[in-house]
């Protein structure tokens, strides 16, 4: 009988053993790989929230409550979100020594870090405004004369013109705006802290609130020229009247005794 002759290969054997080698590598490498960059982040979050947590309950749980829901000494914390933290904990003002009608600024006795995490436990509680990004309030495409009318429009009752502040009703005042991160400006506006109101999105967009702070800046800033010479302060009609009550007024008492006494002396004479 005539042998059969030994089956040959396709051409494309090799190529397909080469591709199922390649899947199977592929998979194996999909389980023992390390997490991807999305996980991480995930598990970089988890973490912070965790260790923001334990923060919480030596630091803050006292007047807020365990689960930031609130209490007879604190307000709930529940939606304000990580910027709210970034700016009352950044300044000093949380933890607060005491109750009072403001709490005021002071040291900061939290890491930039511990900030971080104490923020990202209090965002896991409910949405709120986020901490702002160095393009949302830097100087780059601001337009200051922009700024100083939406600054006057907005913020002139409590701030006066130039951010230098000033006092309101029941012990409450507009601290002064000279010298603040741009950041902590930028949060105060996204969050309306004590007694200021809120400026959402909604109501001074972004851009708007980079505005105000580059004419803040400009206003307050070491190059900064006064065109009328001694500005009192900064503070506006209030100074400036006192100035004329005082100084203003007396000379002319001044004068006026000056006057009589000459008067009186000439007639004796």
């Amino acid at each position: 009988m005539k042998k059969l002759s030994a089956r040959r290969r396709h051409p494309l054997a090799a190529l397909v053993v080469l591709l199922l080698a390649l899947a199977c590598t592929g998979g194996l490498y999909a389980v023992f790989a390390p997490a991807s960059k999305a996980q991480a982040d995930e598990t970089a979050q988890s973490l912070a929230i965790d260790e923001g947590k334990k923060l919480f309950a030596v630091g803050c749980a006292s007047c807020h409550g365990a689960g930031g829901q609130g209490s007879s000494d604190g307000p709930s914390l529940v939606g304000v979100g990580a910027a709210a933290v970034d700016f009352q904990v950044g300044t000093g003002r949380m933890p607060a020594q005491q109750p009072g009608a403001q709490v005021p600024r002071k040291k900061v006795i939290y890491t930039q870090a511990e900030i971080d995490q104490l923020a990202a436990f209090v965002a896991s509680l409910g949405a709120g405004p986020n901490i702002p990004t160095q393009a949302q309030y830097g100087p780059d495409g601001a337009d200051i004369a922009k700024g100083g009318e939406l600054f006057r429009d907005n913020c002139t009752q409590c701030h006066n013109f130039t951010g230098k502040g000033g006092a309101l009703t029941h012990g409450k005042f507009a601290p002064s705006l000279e010298g603040v991160d741009p950041k902590h400006i930028y949060e105060a506006m996204q969050t309306g802290p004590q007694n200021m109101p809120s400026f959402p999105d909604t109501t001074l967009s972004e851009q708007n609130k980079k505005d105000i702070i580059a004419y803040l800046n400009a206003v307050n800033g070491d190059d900064t020229v006064s065109p009328g010479g001694l500005e009192l302060g900064g503070l506006g009609p209030v100074s400036e009247g006192l100035f004329a009550w005082i100084f203003g007024l007396g000379a002319l008492i001044a004068v006026a005794v000056w006057v009589a006494a000459r008067t009186a002396k000439a007639k004796k004479s």
